[in-house]
């Protein structure tokens, strides 16, 4: 697998051979695992949590073609995620102080990881013809996801997610 550079986030001390990325690589490489857990739903992405210890959780997700987040971050965790088959399409939202958003979009294949850091602000969507499936790993596992929408002025905060409440 290879990483697919991307806009700075913040040091949070995860590297490649750091444990989400290792973790999410080397479950995303290993289909006989993940396979017979993947459900696809027409009407909206598939998610299902498939580990939570007291040191990160892994959450296995699938993509119809056209399926997508909306922008959102993950509030204080970090991680990795890693594309175990077909392709996204991530979108990021860098916030300069001072500066009017920066926004990169980044074409991830079967094999690519992407890691993030606390408020990395992000949307993921296939915009392939096939199904796609990921492999994503937080540390400290998930409590909240703020959801945005980018208007002309900036950033907008539209909500917040509660992890066990709103999910």
């Amino acid at each position: 697998m290879h990483p697919v550079p991307h806009l700075p986030v913040p040091d949070v001390g995860i590297t490649r051979s750091g444990s989400p990325v290792r973790l999410a690589m080397d479950l995303a490489a290993h289909p006989e695992r993940w396979r017979p857990l993947v459900d696809y739903r027409s009407e909206t992405r598939w998610y299902r949590l498939w580990e939570r210890v007291e040191q990160h959780e892994v959450w296995l997700l699938s993509w119809l073609p056209g399926q997508s987040t909306d922008l959102h971050d993950h509030g204080p965790a970090s991680g990795a995620f890693a594309i175990a088959t077909g392709s996204l399409t991530e979108r990021v939202v860098a916030l300069k102080p001072g500066r009017s958003p920066v926004e990169e979009t980044r074409a991830l294949a079967t094999g690519t990881y992407r890691v993030f850091g606390p408020r990395y602000v992000h949307q993921v969507t296939n915009t392939g013809a096939v199904a796609a499936v990921s492999v994503h790993v937080y540390t400290p596992a998930l409590t909240v996801m703020n959801r945005y929408r980018l208007e002309p002025q900036g950033l907008r905060h539209l909500s917040v997610e509660k992890a066990g409440v709103d999910w």
